[in-house]
């Protein structure tokens, strides 16, 4: 009797032929969703990857998921809270926002295909941002400490 050797990672031809179909179904019957892979390139695409990620907290209305009205939207991370408002303006969104503790931080909006907008909170901790395109968005927060950090929200559809 023969012992037959492990063919050393290569796929037996006949399994070859049914990945290939396999992949071809999935592709017809459960593709992924459009856009997916230029949202998560987007998602991590930060300069700095030393960040702390926000949680998404509370939604008034599902602002941001899949075309929701606009509404209230919070993130928490540790000691920080921010708060977004979002206002439909024509085709853009304006972004009224709010950080717990107050401060003066540095802020950026980021929205995929579209680049950044950057304002400042002011000493209360609010800041606005007019004429934001509607698209995949991510806020960068540099809190300037001590200690220096740096905060994103996740990435949401406004």
């Amino acid at each position: 009797m023969t012992k037959t050797e492990p063919s050393g990672g290569h796929a037996h031809p006949d399994d070859e032929t049914l990945l290939a179909q396999l992949d071809r179904m999935i592709d017809q019957f459960d593709p992924p969703p459009p856009g997916l892979v230029e949202r998560i390139q987007f998602a991590i695409a930060l300069e700095d990857l030393d960040v702390e990620v926000a949680r998404w907290e509370h939604a008034d209305g599902l602002a941001g998921v899949r075309g929701g009205d606009p509404g209230t939207i919070t993130f928490t991370v540790n000691d920080l809270t921010v708060m977004i408002n979002l206002t439909r303006v024509g085709e853009n969104n304006r972004i009224d926002g709010w950080l717990v503790p107050a401060g003066e931080h540095s802020v950026e909006v980021r929205v995929a295909e579209f680049g950044s907008t950057a304002t400042t909170s002011d000493e209360g901790g609010r800041f606005v941002l007019d004429a934001v395109p509607r698209g995949t968005t991510q806020i960068i927060i540099q809190l300037d400490g001590p200690p220096a950090r740096t905060v994103v929200t996740p990435t949401v559809l406004l």
